[in-house]
């Protein structure tokens, strides 16, 4: 049986070092491309198909591979606007570094209950496992097991939580502060926040500092509290997941308090369409019976007239990617700018 070509059997007939030949196919502007094209194709002659990955990664310590962190399930990675404008972000300048990306599903984590050691290893099975250079953190909560595994693996994390590390942020306390500043100054003073959050079961109203609502859910409300002023009644209904539906279902809680809210301020654009379709199936119009506002500013909230918060999401994921995968990169926090977006969705209070 003939032996199977290697990087050392290539780089002797090629009659260079074995560096040499590793360069042609990983760094191909070290060399000549006439050397270059000749150990190619002396290497395809041999049936020598490339360096191992796997040795590769182990003697240089990088595997070319970076994990994107959800708080979700995968499918939230596909079917979410602010997800799929986010990865676009990362996966321009991961294109441009050569890297993969990895999307890995973390699961909610809750600092209000106790895990087990079973659910525990469950949450950060994958993690433990995945040949990663670094990973980034989108929602991910400080507290979650999963930072801490990366960090005793030693593995770099950006994340988009203030959480004293590496971080690319939004001010989202100040942007739903002017959010809650437009509605005060159109007289909305009984407002409903609809808060994105790890509940999987039926809206509920929950405190603003609830641990179940995500960090920057948390952030929200607070911020359009102090911009609606001290003598708002604001009360806010944990929706679960970030979809259309629970904007739905939530607005349903809210519109069932009493006295019935003149607002309805969702932590996401996607929340706030479901709000407006819940508006609408009770012959309410937007704007005008209830004001609805997003944040994010995605697609279909200019199409739906949503008054919202605009916010670089694809910048976002850019610049996180950059600061995880360009060592000129020193910056280790870093707040884009956001703009209040004033649409339909919004006016005057009816009461």
């Amino acid at each position: 049986m003939a032996t199977k070509p290697s990087l050392k059997s290539v780089a002797a007939a090629a009659g260079v070092s074995p560096s040499t030949i590793s360069n042609a196919y990983h760094r191909p502007d070290q060399l000549s491309p006439a050397l270059r094209e000749r150990i190619l194709d002396l290497a395809a002659q041999m049936g020598y198909a490339g360096p191992d990955p796997v040795a590769s990664s182990l003697r240089s310590r990088r595997t070319g591979s970076i994990g994107v962190l959800f708080a979700q399930d995968l499918t939230y990675a596909f079917s979410d606007p602010y997800c799929t404008e986010l990865l676009t972000g990362v996966a321009q300048v991961a294109t441009e570094a050569r890297t993969n990306v990895l999307l890995m599903p973390v699961g909610p984590h809750s600092v209000s209950r106790t895990y087990s050691r079973d659910e525990e290893l469950r949450l950060v099975q994958n993690v433990r496992q995945a040949a990663l250079d670094g990973a980034l953190a989108d929602g991910v909560h400080e507290s979650h097991p999963v930072l801490r595994v990366l960090a005793e693996r030693g593995i770099p994390v950006v994340s988009t939580v203030d959480d004293g590390g590496r971080c690319v942020l939004v001010d989202d306390h100040d942007a739903a502060l002017r959010v809650g500043a437009h509605l005060r100054a159109l007289g909305h003073r009984r407002v409903v926040v609809v808060a994105d959050s790890m509940d999987d079961g039926n809206p509920v109203l929950v405190s603003p500092e609830a641990p179940r609502l995500f960090p920057y859910a948390r952030l929200r409300a607070h911020g359009l509290r102090a911009g609606l002023g001290e003598e708002a009644d604001l009360a806010v209904v944990s929706a679960g997941q970030n979809t259309r539906e629970s904007g739905r279902r939530a607005a349903e809680t809210a519109l069932a308090t009493s006295p019935r809210p003149t607002a309805v301020a969702a932590t996401t654009d996607v929340l706030a369409l479901g709000v407006v379709d819940a508006l609408r199936a009770r012959g309410l119009v937007p704007g005008t019976d209830v004001s609805v506002t997003g944040f994010d500013d995605i697609l279909d909230a200019a199409a739906g007239g949503i008054t919202t918060v605009r916010q670089p999401v694809r910048e976002k994921g850019a610049v996180m990617a950059r600061m995880l995968l360009d060592p000129e990169v020193s910056d280790t926090r870093v707040t884009l700018p956001t703009e209040l977006v004033v649409r339909s969705s919004t006016g005057p209070s009816a009461h």
